[in-house]
């Protein structure tokens, strides 16, 4: 599999990595480290998308910056976040797959 743009797939797989670890428990500066990471990713992959004009694709990387945001943080409980970094994980995987992926010109 060849891809579009190999850098933004590398920090997509490592935003992803941090969001599978997250399930675990860790220090709370983890956890900002990891606001930081997603949110920025997220952020800069909706630019992306919006670039490719995959408007799905725009919207659901904004809720998940949004979701991330380490300015105004969202305060839920562990099992939500669990959920919710969990999704936010594999959306990025497919996302790499979907958008990243270069395909051959037939």
């Amino acid at each position: 599999m060849t891809l579009k743009n190999p850098g933004i797939a590398i920090a997509k797989l490592v935003a992803a990595g941090m969001l599978f670890g997250a399930v675990g428990r860790h220090q709370y500066d983890y956890y900002t480290l990891l606001r930081w990471v997603v949110c920025g990713v997220s952020a800069f992959a909706a630019f992306k998308a919006a670039e490719l004009r995959k408007g799905g694709w725009v919207w659901t990387f904004a809720i998940v910056a949004l979701a991330f945001n380490p300015i105004i943080p969202v305060y839920l409980n562990r099992d939500i976040w669990a959920f919710i970094d969990l999704t936010a994980a594999v959306l990025l995987l497919i996302s790499i797959f979907v958008i990243d992926r270069h395909s051959p010109i037939p």
